[in-house]
């Protein structure tokens, strides 16, 4: 479980993006939706580790973030919308890396590139690849072993019709094995199945809807109101 207990979050002093956030997001899939700039992949930033709170503290399975570190990032799994890598690293040497720090051999990152059609072009570095290889081969690092926590911004962007639906079914094995699995996304009709919880951001505050409705029609149409705020 990831939580939030007071957590505020601001990019300067005069805007507050987040404020007194208290929330959990608990194992299943989770839908992270919105209208644009109110907060959504600010959120999973913090989740992640990527931004510090001003104030509050995040825990992972009871790990603080910022304070037990390695215990709580180990769990974590951050697909990021913009792919930020290394520019002069090699595509395998990152998986390796991954692979090292989750405690993986090797093949596991290499079954990963596979996995996204990337294995003829593990020896480039990042900026020989186009913006797509580059998504992909984040991806490939988020497949890596199995954290229990997976944070996905835009899963599917880029994606054709037959890696959607391997990335798909490889969220649904997570889901089964206990993972909780957040997912920010425009398309929400190829989740509705598997998700168990919405979260939205209002103004600063995070509200959870935890009893979505059964029936596809109706949790769609749920969905889309929560995401239009």
């Amino acid at each position: 479980m990831i939580e939030f207990r007071a957590v505020s979050f601001g990019y300067d002093d005069q805007e507050t993006i987040l404020e007194s956030v208290d929330s959990r997001i608990l194992p299943g899939l989770t839908l992270l939706v919105g209208p644009n700039g109110c907060g959504k992949s600010t959120l999973l930033k913090l989740a992640a580790g990527v931004e510090i709170p001003d104030k509050g503290r995040i825990t992972v399975d009871g790990f603080d973030l910022w304070k037990d570190e390695v215990a709580a990032r180990i769990k974590l799994a951050y697909l990021p919308e913009q792919a930020d890598l290394t520019p002069y690293a090699s595509i395998k040497d990152i998986v390796r890396l991954v692979c090292r720090l989750r405690g993986e051999p090797a093949e596991s990152g290499m079954k990963a590139l596979r996995f996204f059609g990337l294995q003829e072009v593990s020896p480039r570095t990042v900026r020989e690849l186009s913006l797509g290889q580059r998504r992909r081969a984040v991806f490939a690092a988020v497949m890596i072993g199995q954290p229990a926590h997976l944070l996905l911004d835009e899963p599917l962007e880029g994606m054709d019709r037959k890696i959607s639906g391997e990335i798909l079914a490889w969220v649904r094995r997570r889901i089964e094995s206990g993972a909780s699995v957040v997912v920010v996304s425009h398309i929400l009709e190829p989740f509705l199945d598997l998700a168990s919880q919405a979260i939205t951001v209002k103004q600063g505050r995070v509200l959870t809807y935890d009893a979505l409705p059964e029936s596809p029609d109706e949790k769609l149409a749920t969905l889309d109101l929560i995401a239009k705020g």
